[in-house]
């Protein structure tokens, strides 16, 4: 019976039919392997902020974080809002985020672009209006994606502007010379608040260029309306700006709003000045012509021209020096003994802008 039984139990597994239906149930049990679905973002990033009074504005940047390649864009960063709250001065500084939600305002909400995404920087400004009462203004933001879920606030920024701030200069500019950019400009008569002497410490200058961002070029505060700009370079393109420094209310220097923008574009187009100090050693065979080595730093060179008639036209004299003489030392062996000979001389510089003539000496072959 147990035989039986075997056999009959080998012969159900061994049937063709059999083996089709297990082969079709096994690939119905087993699903096919799917590639791993991405992270979905439940909600936006909390970010820093720190800011700053600038004349009559507030100042708030905030550092982006990293966008996460993939987060699908249905649910990525969308915009930024931003809450203020103005409260007494005197007031605690401590404050829950329950009740900054409760008693703060939204005073915009930004787009974030991917070009925001790219600089990884926001930058917002908040105008002020002053009505004689000292306040402080606290300031959060929050980040917000497409689907309407909102981060955490921010840090609190903490600001109590003043209103005796000097509004910023006027008239700013440039003038190019060889040694320097020389910026001038008009101090500002007022306060942002429309009082009374200008609150004036100094000023900043800034310079944006080839730098990534602006730099600002003094060391202390300018005291007066100029500045030199010394260090440039010529082929560059720059643009200039200032901006006055007040004292604030508890001693610490703020800065007013940009002046105009003053561009330049500095071209070397300044000759250096002639060749000085020209003299000659008279040897037999050889006339040696010694000379100052010119002041200016981009001098390429010298030419030596020789005549033996001075009153024969500059143009006709005959170039000595094919290359551009890199000394300030040339010897002309190809004299005759007993003639007179006449030189003068010019500087080159590393842009083809040539001198004046230098004076004109002589001497006779000995």
């Amino acid at each position: 019976m147990l035989n039986k039984f075997v056999l009959s139990y080998k012969c159900f597994f061994e049937s063709p039919l059999v083996i089709i239906f297990f082969v079709l149930l096994s690939t119905l049990s087993c699903g096919k392997r799917q590639p791993p679905l991405p992270p979905i973002e439940k909600t936006a990033q909390r970010v820093e902020i720190t800011g700053t009074q600038r004349g009559n504005i507030i100042m708030i940047e905030s550092k982006l974080p990293a966008r996460n390649a993939s987060v699908s864009s249905v649910l990525s960063i969308q915009r930024a809002d931003v809450y203020r709250l103005a409260e007494p001065s005197n007031a605690p500084l401590t404050l829950s985020e329950e009740d900054f939600a409760s008693r703060s305002t939204l005073i915009f909400s930004v787009p974030i672009t991917d070009e925001d995404f790219s600089r990884r920087q926001l930058t917002f400004t908040d105008g002020l209006e002053f009505s004689g009462q000292k306040a402080r203004l606290r300031y959060a933001i929050r980040l917000v994606n497409a689907s309407g879920q909102k981060a955490a606030f921010s840090n609190f920024l903490l600001i109590e502007p003043t209103a005796k701030v000097a509004r910023n200069p006027t008239a700013l500019t440039a003038k190019i010379s060889e040694q320097a950019i020389t910026l001038r400009w008009e101090a500002p008569s007022e306060n942002v608040d429309g009082s009374q002497p200008a609150n004036i410490v100094g000023y900043n200058v800034y310079r944006v260029g080839e730098e990534i961002s602006a730099k600002i070029l003094n060391q202390t505060p300018v005291t007066s309306g100029v500045f030199r700009d010394e260090f440039f370079e010529f082929g560059k393109d720059y643009s200039y700006y200032t901006r006055t420094i007040s004292l604030g209310g508890d001693g610490e220097p703020i800065e007013s709003a940009n002046s105009n923008s003053a561009s330049v574009e500095p071209r070397d187009t300044f000759a250096p000045s002639a060749p000085s100090a020209v003299t000659i050693a008279a040897a037999p065979g050889n006339l040696s012509i010694f000379f100052a080595v010119n002041p200016e730093k981009d001098v390429a060179g010298y030419r030596v021209y020789r005549s033996t008639e001075r009153s024969e036209p500059f143009s006709e004299w005959i170039l000595l020096t094919d290359n551009l003489l890199t000394t300030n030392t040339f010897q002309d062996k190809k004299v005759t003994s007993g003639e007179v000979y006449f030189y003068y001389l010019t500087a080159v510089d590393k842009n083809g802008n040539v001198s004046d003539n230098s004076l004109v000496v002589s001497e006779t072959a000995p």
